[in-house]
């Protein structure tokens, strides 16, 4: 089992390796993710996101700073301080997997992005994240469409003007646009609400 483990070490060791030169020099940020194995301990073991602040909280170590220090500096730092509870200093890898910004990967995959709100009789309420000149039938697309009571004829698009917090109120007609009877589409804007209302009866 300890022949086996050991084999696990010097196998993520050269995974580490090559992670780390793949990385170059790599400087450790918050929210990265710490993936900390220490060979004469497996119950050390542990994944631990970097804080705010730049630290960590490990046991035996209690809090130590990593934030811009690179991965073997943080190897180093862990060995030190928990040498004391060791007959010899112990074997520390360290693996790290950067914060993912996922707005940012939303805009380097779509380009810069908006917040669109749909509310009412619409299959998936909510905020959607739409590309920057996303239309109105483009939109209610891609959140789903609108359900089968929805008052397609008087869509309200509501829209708040930043400067003076005012809301404006636009009736739409998406059936007539969804058939080309209307052939100019609305652009949406950041921060706008689509409402759906519920059809009457007879409508």
């Amino acid at each position: 089992m300890k022949l086996f483990r050991l084999f696990s070490f010097v196998l993520a060791f050269v995974v580490t390796a090559v992670t780390a030169n793949a990385q170059g020099d790599y400087r450790i940020n918050p929210g990265d993710i710490l993936q900390i194995e220490v060979l004469e301990d497996p119950g050390l073991d542990r994944a631990i996101a970097v804080l705010p602040n730049g630290q960590i909280s490990f046991p035996l170590v209690g809090t130590l700073r990593v934030g811009g220090q690179t991965i073997s500096q943080v190897q180093t730092a862990l060995a030190r301080s928990l040498s004391p509870n060791f007959a010899s200093p112990p074997t520390v890898f360290v693996g790290v997997q950067p914060f993912q910004d996922e707005a940012a990967i939303a805009e380097a995959r779509l380009g810069p992005t908006i917040d669109v709100y749909f509310v009412g009789e619409v299959n998936n309420p909510g905020l959607v994240q739409v590309k920057q000149g996303t239309t109105l039938l483009q939109a209610v697309a891609v959140s789903g469409g609108v359900s089968r009571f929805a008052a397609i004829k008087r869509i309200q698009l509501r829209r708040t003007d930043p400067r003076t917090r005012t809301q404006k109120v636009t009736i739409l007609n998406y059936k007539a646009l969804a058939d080309g009877a209307i052939t100019t589409d609305i652009e949406l804007k950041d921060g706008d609400v689509i409402l759906v209302p519920e059809r009457r009866l007879f409508e």
